[in-house]
């Protein structure tokens, strides 16, 4: 029996796996500058962790959880996101005080399987809780914003928009359900099912877009208080060089956003699948999930899309081979001096012959060739731009020169 892995899943090895190495060692650093410690939850959690925290009514809940019961009789899910189960180790962790955590992890969700939409799906991001002020809002953009533009991301941008508050949003829900009202005939089913249950999911439609019209802008109903938070946001936004763009449909597909919520969308990804991540502020989860009241912003970024946005990686993950024409005794040795010194190497350890050894470099298509010939200490360091010697001992120092 030939075994694959499950509708919308994926193996994973190099030379793609290399590209996804170095953006999770980059997500490890960028974290690590603004002070997100790493937070490590659960992959599954009791179901309704989830119905309570992520909203019982969005697509993420109704459609696309994997949920099971256990030996005990408990009905439990895989994470199909972040953010609650953080919250919620958070509340559980009995700290009082603002608090930041950064994760890295798989995430799954039933849906549709197409390219940058799969089953099993990895995502990075960060939460900040206990703070309510608009800098906090604006130190997460920033952290997402260098990270996705230092892995590569092309044709990067952000998009923005305030979703106000329970005191705000209560009048604008219904301003904005008059208008669907007014252009229900012309809305798909799912739409007209939303507008009473919850009307902000059909500003999310990417179905709906065209016939919606210009909605209702939930900026122009917000309350003085969240008024102030957004536009101190957008000030603060400038300030740090960071350009974004007003979208002011913009909900995201969760419940629990309240004020500020953002996205990024990057290039040569289809329309329907072109955002690599996004986030916001979430006032109100804490309480939705039974705890006390925590003030909370935070982020998602999707590897699977980050990766598919970047177009196709370097084919080697290596700096070099080495080829010894002293025998694999020597080749493990040299090799592992080269790797203290911080290169990637990989060398043959069966003995074969020079030939092919070179065979097995051009084959895995290095962009180096290390010739130990074991006279002097001398390497020979062979390139497509041409050939140099240098001693053993500076070969490192030699690639780190050469770039």
């Amino acid at each position: 029996m030939n075994f694959q892995p499950p509708k919308g899943t994926d193996d994973l090895s190099a030379p793609k796996s290399q590209a996804w190495r170095e953006a999770l060692s980059k997500w490890e650093s960028w974290s690590g500058r603004y002070g997100y410690p790493l937070v490590m939850t659960p992959i599954f959690e009791s179901t309704e962790l989830f119905e309570r925290g992520v909203g019982e009514t969005t697509e993420v809940v109704t459609k696309q959880m994997y949920t099971f019961t256990d030996r005990g009789g408990r009905s439990l899910t895989l994470r199909p996101e972040g953010t609650a189960g953080v919250v919620r180790a958070y509340l559980n962790s009995g700290q009082q005080s603002s608090w930041k955590g950064a994760y890295a992890g798989p995430y799954f969700r039933y849906e549709r399987p197409q390219a940058g939409r799969r089953r099993q799906f990895f995502q990075v991001g960060v939460e900040y809780l206990d703070i309510e002020s608009p800098q906090a809002d604006a130190e997460v953009v920033e952290l997402g914003h260098r990270y996705l533009s230092d892995v590569g991301v092309p044709d990067l941008t952000l998009m923005i928009n305030s979703l106000g508050d329970p005191q705000c949003r209560p009048q604008y829900v219904e301003t904005l359900k008059a208008y669907l009202r007014s252009r229900e005939k012309d809305l798909s089913d799912e739409s007209r099912s939303l507008i009473d249950r919850n009307p902000l999911r059909v500003l999310d439609s990417k179905t709906d877009r065209e016939v919606m019209g210009e909605p209702p802008r939930m900026v122009d109903h917000l309350c003085e208080a969240c008024s102030d938070h957004y536009r101190t946001l957008l000030a603060l936004l400038d300030n740090l060089g960071i350009p974004f763009f007003q979208d002011h449909r913009l909900v995201r597909g969760l419940d629990y956003y309240t004020r500020t919520t953002f996205e990024w969308i990057g290039g040569d990804l289809d329309t329907a699948q072109n955002a690599v991540g996004g986030g916001g502020r979430y006032d109100g989860l804490a309480e939705s999930i039974g705890g006390r009241p925590t003030p909370g912003v935070g982020f998602a970024l999707g590897l699977d899309r980050i990766m598919l946005s970047m177009g196709d990686p370097d084919s080697s993950h290596l700096d070099a081979y080495l080829v010894s024409e002293t025998g694999s005794g020597d080749g493990l040795a040299v090799a592992s001096r080269l790797r203290a010194d911080g290169l990637r190497v990989d060398f043959d350890t069966e003995g074969r012959s020079v030939k092919a050894q070179f065979r097995s470099a051009r084959r895995i298509g290095v962009p180096a060739i290390l010739v130990w010939k074991g006279e002097g200490q001398l390497m020979d360091i062979q390139r497509d731009d041409g050939r140099t010697e240098a001693p053993l001992e500076e070969v490192a120092r030699w690639f780190t020169e050469q770039g």
